[in-house]
């Protein structure tokens, strides 16, 4: 029996997959939603991704890899974009092609400054630049404490220098 202190939502994430990639994409599915935050803090994350679940799960789809990227509009707003695996009903539903590059990172948001400037230069090693950046939060607190590790995937749009 599995109590409420044990319980994990979030499936486990392997960073081999996603770091140091670089892939295409071909009009990926996405739907989105919007996050009020503070100061880049997100205020109601839990509710976005409960509403967005709750759509994906009335349509009977599936979510690849349980992809969801996040987009700082500014301090105030964040856009969520949670990969889908067809059209969903009642929802805003996107794609993103292109070339993108991908980096995992793990440790305490805090480093969030820091990463980000890596993922730039990691990117401009490959000879490319970002057009558009995203952070993929792999997992909610309670499973990155759970889990022992909270993984952060930066991915970018990009295009050669």
């Amino acid at each position: 029996m599995t109590t409420k202190d044990e319980t994990i939502c979030c499936p486990p994430f392997e960073p081999t997959l996603w770091d140091d990639k670089v892939f295409e994409w071909d009009n990926k599915k996405f739907i989105t939603d919007k996050v009020c935050t503070f100061f880049y803090m997100p205020l109601n994350f839990g509710s976005a991704m409960k509403r967005l679940d709750s759509k994906v799960t009335k349509a009977n789809a599936t979510m690849p890899d349980w992809l969801c990227l996040s987009d700082h509009t500014s301090k105030w707003n964040m856009d969520v974009y949670l990969a889908v695996d067809k059209d969903i009903p009642e929802a805003e539903n996107i794609t993103l092609s292109g070339k993108y590059c991908s980096k995992v990172y793990e440790g305490p948001f805090k480093d969030t400054g820091k990463w980000g400037k890596d993922f730039e230069e990691n990117v401009k090693s490959k000879g490319l630049k970002v057009k558009k950046m995203y952070m993929w939060y792999t997992t909610c607190p309670k499973c990155a404490k759970k889990y022992g590790k909270n993984y952060v995937v930066f991915v970018g749009q990009v295009e050669t220098v």
